[in-house]
């Protein structure tokens, strides 16, 4: 059986991988917004990207045609709130997230459908494979969904997540995160992404926030704290915005 790595084996080869990214981009190599499939010290990330190429679809409008299907009815005015799901508050600390939906040029992309999940307060998410010894919350669910508006806009009200132990390596902790999908105008153009928060400490040691190596990339991932966006006596505020395409975008899983 092999032996895990170590957080300061993962560490090093974080540094490695920042450096030789650094020196080729000093030789004039382009800068990569998007991490390399193969990034080393995620490990799972290495097992199980496609190494084949991949398989082209010939008619892609029946693919479309077969999957699900939504609408504005299919979206409710409370879906976005994950703290009003159920008969009682959850705990944690209540935060509201909100942002705009830009592409290239910076106009609004409106109408587009967003997902969030998320695990709760205490790091556990409410799934059945998420084995973590916290404790669940029977007042959250953690997933929420909405549309944005004729300016691009969204806006979730939720609890901020807890950091939460995971299997790549001993002692890997991921920071506190929120899960975001985005979909075009048809199911096949999902984009997944995920959301951090300022100044958390485990962001040097996690390597999947890492594996964007671009230092300008990896913080266009982290939300901003925004004190006019925080209620009084209710909750706190974090502005986050979501760059479909070009040379400021968003960073999402591709083939993760």
């Amino acid at each position: 059986m092999t032996t895990p790595p170590t957080q300061g084996q993962i560490s090093t080869e974080i540094a490695e991988e920042r450096e030789a990214y650094a020196k080729a981009v000093a030789g004039g190599a382009p800068r990569r917004s998007h991490p390399d499939r193969g990034y080393a010290p995620y490990r799972s990330s290495v097992l199980r990207h496609p190494r084949q190429p991949l398989v082209a679809v010939h008619a892609p409008d029946a693919v479309e045609l077969s999957g699900p299907v939504f609408g504005v009815t299919d979206v409710t005015a409370l879906d976005h709130d994950l703290t009003r799901q159920h008969r009682a508050e959850p705990l944690g600390e209540r935060i509201r997230v909100t942002g705009r939906v830009l592409d290239r040029a910076g106009r609004p992309v409106r109408g587009q459908l967003i997902e969030i999940w998320q695990a709760n307060a205490s790091g556990r998410y409410a799934h059945q494979r998420d084995d973590h010894p916290a404790p669940l919350d029977p007042n959250f669910t953690g997933v929420g969904r909405c549309l944005t508006d004729h300016q691009g806009g969204y806006e979730f009200v939720t609890v901020k997540p807890g950091a939460y132990p995971w299997r790549n390596h001993t002692n890997a902790w991921r920071p506190a995160h929120i899960h975001f999908s985005l979909f075009g105008s048809a199911f096949t153009q999902r984009l997944v992404t995920q959301m951090y928060f300022p100044g958390d400490p485990l962001f040097a040691h996690d390597p999947i926030l890492q594996s964007v190596t671009d230092d300008t990339a990896r913080r266009r991932l982290v939300a901003t704290y925004d004190h006019d966006l925080s209620t009084p006596e209710w909750s706190l505020g974090y502005r986050w915005d979501i760059v479909l395409d070009g040379p400021s975008a968003t960073w999402t899983e591709e083939g993760r």
